[in-house]
This record gives C-alpha cells, sequence and structure tokens, in this order.
C-alpha cells in the first residue's frame, strides 16, 4: 500500500520518531496509524517509547466536579520536571483525563492493576456464556481471550476510548502528550466519587405512606 506524506506527517506528530521509521512503520502496517505507532513503540523508536522508562516524580493532582456536585474525580499525573507540571497544555491534560473518568467510571489505571481473582471470575462467566451459546467446546478458550479484551476495554483507563474523541484511547492519546511535550508522563492514580453510590437508597412504599395519612 502507497504510503502518503500526509500519513508520515500524522505518525511523526503522534510519536515523535524519524520520518523514515514512520514511513517504514506505515509500509509494514498497510497505513494503519495505530499499528504503526505500536510498531515503532516495540522498535523503541517512538518517543513515548523512548521516554517511558524516565522517573515522573512531578506533575499535579487535578480535580472534576460533574452533573452539579454528583460526580467528583481526583487524578494524579506525573511528569519530570516543574516545569512542564505548570504549563497550560500539561494541565489541560489533566482536565480531559479527570473528565474523562467522570464520565467513562473506569475502575483501573491500566490493565496489569485487575486482581488474578476478578480476572478468573470475568474468564469463568464469559466461559459459561460461550458454552450456552451452543459454541464447540473446543475454541470457547480462544472466545474467552478474546472478549476478555472487552472486559479491559470497559474497566481500564488506559484501554477506554476517549470521551471527546472516541476514535483514539487514552494510552493513545497519553503518548502523543509525551510526544508533544518532550517528557514522560505517567497516569499514576484515581479516585472516583458518585454521590450515594454504594448506599441503600430509601424505598417510597406509596401505600403506606397514603394509609397513614388517611389514619391521622
Amino acid at each position: 500500500m502507497a504510503v502518503t506524506a500526509a500519513q508520515v506527517k500524522e505518525l511523526r506528530e503522534k510519536t515523535g520518531a524519524g520520518m523514515l521509521d514512520c514511513k517504514k512503520a506505515l509500509e509494514e502496517a498497510n497505513g494503519d496509524l495505530t499499528k504503526a505507532g505500536e510498531i515503532l513503540r516495540e522498535k523503541g523508536l517512538s518517543a513515548a517509547a523512548n521516554k517511558a522508562g524516565r522517573i515522573a516524580t512531578e506533575g499535579a493532582v487535578e480535580s472534576y466536579i460533574h452533573a452539579g456536585g454528583k460526580v467528583g474525580v481526583l487524578v494524579e499525573i506525573n511528569c519530570e520536571t516543574d516545569f512542564v507540571g505548570k504549563t497550560d497544555q500539561f494541565k489541560a491534560f489533566c482536565r480531559d483525563i479527570a473528565m474523562h473518568i467522570a464520565a467513562a467510571s473506569p475502575t483501573y489505571v491500566r490493565r496489569e492493576e485487575v486482581p488474578t481473582e476478578a480476572l478468573e471470575k470475568e474468564k469463568e462467566i464469559l466461559r459459561n456464556q460461550a458454552l450456552n451459546e451452543g459454541k464447540p467446546e473446543k475454541i470457547v478458550d480462544k472466545m474467552v481471550e478474546g472478549r476478555i479484551g472487552k472486559y479491559y476495554e470497559e474497566y481500564c483507563l488506559m484501554e477506554q476510548s476517549f470521551v471527546k474523541d472516541p476514535d483514539k484511547t487514552i494510552e493513545q492519546l497519553l503518548n502523543e502528550k509525551i510526544a508533544t511535550i518532550g517528557e514522560n508522563i505517567s497516569i499514576r492514580r484515581f479516585v472516583r466519587f458518585a454521590l450515594g453510590e454504594g448506599l441503600e437508597k430509601k424505598q417510597e412504599n406509596f401505600a403506606e405512606e397514603v394509609m397513614s395519612q388517611v389514619k391521622l
């Protein structure tokens, strides 16, 4: 597949890799920008991959309150220097991530944080679903592995589609910022509060209410 200059330019802007490396990655990926980016990262040629091992202890704790105080988020995002942590671009990125967490309600930052027990339970559910659908047992395990990817996409922040641009994941958004800003950036942790979450809400019994009023 012929690779255009526009594709090479876009991949270079997203990854910070060299023009020739971008062109080769795109040719290998048949013009697929996402796959080309992964190829560059695997080869250690993207700016994000080169910066990933650098220590990031500066940054910010960003907050976001939504829906009239019904949902609140705190997220810690780290960068390498205090200077970058105070830039408008970094602050805007932190706000976007906090807003996304409020909207998408992830449970974990990345798939490595999913407890083994939770993962095995989900696999058991998916396996039983496949068997109940009448799928041959010999292919069920492969189906489960394929479907578990959907689980990660739903519960892991880095694999969710960005609410403001569903064509890219949070991980892709992060890598773009790393390439643009020029420092390693890491989404370390977050907490999300939803008003009344986990509480047993009062159930109104209108029949009892009417009867109590009649007896007055």
